[in-house]
């Protein structure tokens, strides 16, 4: 492909598509705070409010004061920014343009939405409760997965509110042996991870929940609103590098999460018997 047929819109278009097609907790996280994201520091401010006092109501008596919601923002930050850059080579090229440049951009959307899905997995807040199980088997997944249902239960989490659960392959195969998920007759895509539903979680797989150096996986159950999420593909430039015969990509792809309902997320520890 020669640089001057490279158009970097429809190349940051692309590279969006295939990111959407790789992402498992990017996508389970809240997207609609994203806007103008134009460099790494860029800040998005969250408000939320505090829950509505309901009182008893007198026939022609005067009613309480108009109650003060309270305030509850919170900022995400912008503060993950990760690059690419490849060439290839002139031979390659006049070979197989532009088939190698697509490739060559798939590859990077894998990298790139890999690290950001662990960047999800790596998010942490005091306020998010925990369920542990450190010898999870097919007897006691269960029990394990109504404890974290009940939690957010307990916190106001309706039932007709989505609610994901985001498990390792360890623990999908636990659920697997177990014989108990739903769904599982190809009546949905199962595509980006999507594996059934149990107890009313639609459950997905990823293999970027990794294991601590205690063979604890911490898996997460959550609303589709508990993680935000906002990212920025800044900039996909093509150039012809000094020093080598070939076309050169290098793109920059800015982002940040934050917990800001950590009381509809609970972090499950697993760890397989």
């Amino acid at each position: 492909m020669a640089i001057t047929n490279f158009i970097p819109t429809v190349w940051s278009k692309a590279l969006y598509d295939e990111l959407a097609k790789n992402y498992v907790g990017v996508k389970l996280s809240n997207r609609e705070f994203e806007g103008e994201i134009k460099t790494q520091g860029d800040r998005v401010k969250i408000n939320g409010l505090g829950p509505v006092t309901v009182f008893n109501y007198t026939k022609n008596a005067n009613m309480p004061s108009p109650e003060i919601l309270s305030d509850n923002t919170r900022t995400l930050v912008v503060d993950q920014a990760k690059g690419f850059n490849f060439c290839i080579d002139a031979i390659d090229d006049v070979q197989s343009s532009p088939d190698l440049v697509r490739a060559a951009m798939k590859k990077a959307a894998d990298a790139l939405s890999d690290v950001a899905d662990k960047f999800i997995y790596s998010l942490t807040d005091d306020e998010v409760e925990s369920v542990e199980n450190t010898a999870v088997d097919t007897e006691n997944i269960l029990k394990t997965l109504s404890d974290a249902r009940r939690i957010l239960m307990e916190h106001n989490v309706s039932n007709s509110t989505p609610i994901s659960l985001e498990v390792s392959p360890a623990i999908e195969q636990v659920l697997v042996l177990a014989k108990v998920l739903r769904d599982t007759d190809n009546s949905r895509d199962f595509s980006n991870g999507y594996i059934g539903r149990l107890m009313g979680f639609d459950i997905y797989v990823s293999n970027n929940i990794t294991a601590d150096e205690n063979g604890v996986y911490r898996c997460l159950a959550r609303t589709g609103r508990a993680i935000a999420f906002a990212e920025q593909i800044n900039s996909i430039k093509p150039y012809e590098p000094e020093m080598r015969h070939g076309t050169a990509v290098k793109g920059l792809h800015l982002y940040g999460a934050k917990i800001v309902y950590p009381k509809e997320m609970v972090f499950l520890n697993l760890k397989t018997a």
